[in-house]
């Protein structure tokens, strides 16, 4: 795992003290290029995947000098003058408790081109918006007051990239007000899913677009006329199965869910939504997750005529959320239970919209079969099918009543579920909706 992280800063090290002699006006020494070890880690991947030149993974690699190996800067000038020296051309700073320097832009410039002005024009636009550096949160400059020379800003680490290079994955972020969405799984599989036809019909499409976005966009070229990102709106009643198919989407494609909290996301002070919208959508850039609204009517609702202060922010909310949803590259899946909620500009940008039903009594018959664990049994008085055909009811209503059942068996210290343990389940669901059976 670590080995290639070696390579490259031994590399850097080597590289530091050539400039320095060169800098002093010696000869330096000729350096022949870092070999990396196939040792499949993710460090050798990026490189290999984004094909860095040298001058990326120098700038990489001292980026990642502070988190790695901090006194490597301090030692090569110890090692070039070991009387000591005041080196303003290598840049660096001191930052926080660090006892060490902070690499700054100004560092990987002077390693990169030294005083050649060609080539440290040329090395400045690896930090340019443009660059994947920037537009994938690699690494970035910090930001600096009004005036100052951008290259004299910290060279910064995205946190995530620094936690896949040295430990080999990325930590599931920490649910907050900074990160505002919990991931949420699955022990179910499709098989437990049922919908009607045309449904499975589009949630097929929507799990071929996970798996084969890549190669349409890339591979064959459709970068160039369509957007990045699959929008989907899933409708209908609450209980038909939208939070379990996003679920079964991300387990099955090998995508983490999160489910979106809102009112974490929701605020009455002007610019806070958008902060943390602009939060939520900073750190599931380029993660490939899976970003799931649930009760999307609440930020996504249809925007007003301008009566007021608040009605002007509020539209402003979700205008810059339709920005940020068109802008991610991933799946974004809407859930409500009304579709004439949604405000027609999502609506027009949305890939798919997926109607969930309300189950019909083939449906229904479905979901009681499959409901019941495999350790009990059903007496001789229970009729599934005429279950199905007399209660309207949706899946989740079917589950907390076979649940209830159970406890009711369980109880009598039995494993056999009874018709009147299932009347008595039915009217307890019905009557928290203010229903009879």
């Amino acid at each position: 795992m670590t080995a290639n992280l070696e390579v490259a800063l031994d590399y850097l090290a080597r590289l530091t003290k050539a400039r320095l002699i060169e800098h002093s006006g010696g000869t330096p020494p000729l350096l022949p290029p870092p070999t990396f070890t196939d040792d499949g880690s993710p460090f050798l991947r990026f490189i290999q995947d984004k094909r860095l030149t040298m001058s990326e993974l120098i700038v990489l690699t001292t980026t990642l000098v502070p988190y790695l190996r901090p006194g490597l800067f301090h030692d090569a000038v110890a090692d070039v003058f070991p009387n000591g020296s005041d080196l303003p051309a290598l840049g660096g700073i001191r930052a926080g408790h660090s006892r060490y320097m902070t690499p700054t832009g100004e560092t990987a410039l002077f390693l990169i081109a030294g005083s050649d002005l060609e080539k440290r024009l040329l090395a400045q636009q690896l930090f340019s918006p443009e660059h994947f550096f920037a537009t994938e949160n690699v690494l970035s400059l910090e930001e600096l007051r009004p005036g100052e020379p951008p290259m004299s800003g910290r060279l910064i680490p995205d946190p995530d990239y620094v936690e896949l290079f040295t430990i080999g994955r990325i930590s599931t972020p920490r649910f907050g007000a900074l990160f505002p969405a919990k991931p949420i799984t699955t022990e179910m599989e499709w098989d437990d899913l049922v919908l009607d036809e045309h449904a499975w019909a589009q949630i097929r499409e929507l799990e071929n677009w996970i798996l084969h976005n890549d190669t349409l966009l890339y591979d064959w070229e459709m970068y160039r006329r369509v957007k990045p990102g699959y929008r989907a709106l899933f409708y209908g009643p609450p209980g038909t199965g939208k939070t379990l198919t996003a679920s079964l989407l991300g387990k099955y494609t090998g995508r983490p869910v999160f489910r979106v909290d809102l009112s974490l996301v929701i605020s009455k002070f002007i610019g806070e939504t958008e902060k943390n919208l602009s939060t939520l959508f900073d750190k599931a850039q380029n993660k490939h997750w899976i970003l799931f609204f649930d009760e999307a009517d609440a930020i996504f609702s249809k925007r007003t005529g301008v009566r007021d202060a608040h009605d002007k922010y509020a539209n402003q909310e979700v205008s810059y959320l339709l920005q940020r949803i068109e802008d991610y590259p991933g799946l974004t899946i809407l859930a409500s239970n009304f579709k004439n909620n949604i405000d027609e500009a999502f609506v027009r940008r949305l890939n798919a919209m997926i109607y969930f039903a309300l189950p019909g009594p083939k449906e229904r018959l479905a979901l009681w079969e499959k409901s019941f664990p495999r350790m009990v049994s059903l007496a001789a008085d229970v009729d599934l099918r005429a279950l199905a055909n007399q209660h309207e009811l949706t899946g989740a209503h079917i589950v907390n009543i076979v649940q209830h059942a159970c406890l009711c068996a369980l109880s009598r210290s039995e494993a056999t579920i009874t018709a009147a343990d299932l009347r008595l389940s039915i009217r307890r669901e019905l009557a928290k909706e203010g229903k009879t059976p």
